[in-house]
């Protein structure tokens, strides 16, 4: 089943000033979702169903009123009047009673369907929004702190919906039944204290409740960060043992939760006061409308059943005036939880689409940076104004130390980022003027750092092209010279990975992402520093495979070491974010300049690394060691 695509602009809500109309409003399109019709009957439904309810909540005083005139009359009265008429009238009051209930239920089994919607709706446009948010965003966040943010979010929409639709509506047709009834039955002045009372609790009722916003909105920042902290933790947990910093991390833990804690504190200590506050307004408008009708009784205005009538009618309106208070508290802790979340429905995509943009044509490839100037920060600039070209079918190499500004090449040709000035074409269009979906199609990455799906290695195999057969994926694993490992494996391509790819070493991790990028087969290849992080066996391994992806196929190497590139077509050497030198590996070593200089160290390094495997693997050494000990 798909994902319904989000429909419009989602609404601005403000917890700050927002009222119960305005989210209702606001909101309307989650509870009147277009283009469902199932789900607008069953709101017509849900609101028969709650109408059905008013009236026998409505009716089923007057039956308790009727039951006590009846059992307090006089004796003389005929046999049927004095016990037929009772036992109908209770059987009434346990009907309505059941009818009541029944419908209730039945309003929000009806309405749960519209809530959910709503709560995928919102989830669903949030974690789109996510992935149409630009890498700057996404290397800030916090991802523990961003996944409370949308939890938070999900059930603050579903209790805003919720609430306003089915305690909001009742509790104001129960009020003006209730107004009416008092007006006929016992005079304004009834009223008149009913409608103070209840003036008073809403009052007190939203001045509290605004109050508490400001201790939900410390509780919601202290638990954000505790849970961003224990995300970040965990997912740096052999850092932490590395450093055994256990301790050092469960009191920076401990700090957030303090402060969660002391919030937390203030929100039932507050909670508290709301609740005895509304419980005090209530009963002592209670006890004055009691006072008034026990008088009433006394001077036979009114009788017994009236007097029980009133109290029924204060007790069924407590409940849903008591609802109003939690409606109110639980629609502002709502707006409270979803304002982080539509903060960030509200923070623009960096890097969008041109309105009609069309799709990448791709010819050959060829691809042109020309006059590329960037930075991520404008004190500081990375590229200086950079151009080369990737001929179609050749692989260039792109060199220079850290800080150069070579993997900031990849990512403005992926589009994570856009130019400053100059411009990136590939066959001569310009990638800011198609779409991004079909440029990042046409790219393969292999990066330095491979991070894996905690799923199968089937899974991030196929993630190249998730419709592709079994036999395809096997067929890629081979090409990556890692099928007989994967086939060795008790559950094979069944394996799970771990988080991040944690129970692969680096090289297999490297090999699967190999294998995702075979699998995908796009016409340009991107190797960023792929076998950096390698020893120089598992480097030589994965570089044969690496050949093999990029033979036929435009190929930009970003390259650390480099011994994996002096076969490129051509290596430029970025330093300070400009072109140093540019050449092949031989006329580069022959101008004895940057790149002769790296070579050299690397040599020397790599003969130094050769001596002690060398003196590691020899017997000789081995058995000296062993006579020694």
């Amino acid at each position: 089943m798909k994902s319904p695509k989000p429909t419009g602009r989602r609404p601005t809500v403000d917890a700050a000033d927002a009222n119960l109309m305005g989210t209702v409003a606001n909101l309307w399109q989650y509870m009147w979702p277009p283009g469902r019709p199932d789900l607008k009957f069953r709101v017509v439904l849900a609101i028969a169903a709650l109408l059905v309810s008013k009236i026998a909540t409505t009716l089923v005083p007057f039956a308790y009123k009727g039951v006590i005139d009846a059992l307090g009359a006089s004796p003389d009265n005929a046999v049927i009047l004095g016990i037929a008429v009772p036992l109908v009238l209770v059987i009434a009051y346990g009907v309505g009673n059941i009818i009541d209930a029944g419908f209730q239920q039945l309003r929000d089994i009806l309405f749960a369907g519209v809530g959910q919607n709503a709560v995928r709706k919102l989830a669903l446009q949030t974690f789109e929004h996510l992935h149409r948010l630009s890498m700057r965003f996404h290397l800030q966040r916090r991802t523990g702190g961003l996944s409370r943010v949308i939890e938070r979010g999900t059930k603050g929409i579903e209790a805003i919906v919720r609430f306003t639709m089915l305690n909001t509506a009742p509790t104001i047709i129960e009020f003006l039944i209730a107004a009416v009834v008092f007006v006929v039955m016992f005079g304004v002045s009834y009223l008149g204290v009913l409608v103070v009372t209840i003036w008073l609790y809403l009052w007190y009722t939203i001045a509290a409740s605004n109050w508490r916003i400001g201790i939900r909105r410390d509780m919601n920042e202290s638990d954000t960060e505790a849970n961003g902290k224990a995300i970040d933790s965990l997912l740096n947990f052999e850092t932490v043992k590395y450093f055994a910093n256990e301790k050092m991390e469960a009191e920076r833990f401990d700090v957030s939760m303090a402060k969660y804690e002391r919030s937390a504190i203030r929100i039932w200590t507050s909670l508290g006061a709301l609740n005895f506050g509304q419980a005090l307004i209530f009963y002592a408008g209670t006890v004055v409308i009691l006072i008034m009708a026990a008088l009433g009784v006394m001077n036979r205005t009114l009788t017994l059943g009236d007097f029980v009538l009133l109290n029924t009618f204060l007790m069924q309106i407590y409940r849903p005036l008591n609802f109003i208070g939690m409606v109110y508290r639980e629609i502002r802790q709502g707006l409270t939880d979803v304002e982080a979340m539509f903060q960030l429905l509200d923070r623009p995509a960096e890097i969008e689409d041109k309105p009609g943009a069309p799709p990448l044509q791709v010819t050959g490839p060829v691809i042109r940076f020309e006059d590329v100037r960037f930075h991520y920060d404008a004190d500081r600039p990375i590229l200086k104004g950079v151009s080369f070209e990737v001929p179609a079918g050749k692989t260039i190499a792109v060199v220079g130390p850290s800080g150069a500004g070579k993997s900031t090449l990849s990512r403005l040709l992926y589009r994570f980022y856009d130019v400053i000035e100059g411009r990136i074409t590939i066959d001569g269009q310009d990638i800011r003027d198609v779409t991004q979906a079909s440029l990042r199609a046409a790219i393969g990455m292999v990066p330095q750092d491979t991070v894996l799906f905690n799923d199968t290695i089937a899974y991030n195999i196929r993630y190249g092209r998730p419709d592709a057969a079994e036999d395809d994926v096997k067929k890629a694993a081979e090409l990556a010279q890692i099928g007989r490992f994967i086939e060795s494996l008790p559950k094979g391509f069944e394996t799970p990975v771990g988080e991040r790819g944690l129970k692969l070493s680096g090289g297999e991790k490297q090999r699967v992402a190999i294998a995702r990028t075979i699998l995908k087969g796009p016409p340009i290849l991107i190797l960023d520093e792929a076998t950096s992080a390698l020893d120089t066996k598992t480097e030589q391994d994965i570089k044969q495979a690496l050949d093999l992806v990029a033979a036929n196929r435009t190929t930009l190497v970003i390259a650390h070491r480099l011994s994996t590139v002096v076969n490129a077509d051509e290596i430029i050497v970025l330093s300070a974010g400009v072109i140093a030198e540019r050449g092949t590996h031989a006329e580069l070593l022959a101008k004895s300049g940057l790149y002769a200089q790296m070579w050299n160290r690397q040599l020397e390094a790599s003969e130094i690394e050769e001596k002690v495997r060398a003196v590691a693997n020899d017997p000789l050494v081995h058995r000296g060691v062993a006579a020694a000990e």
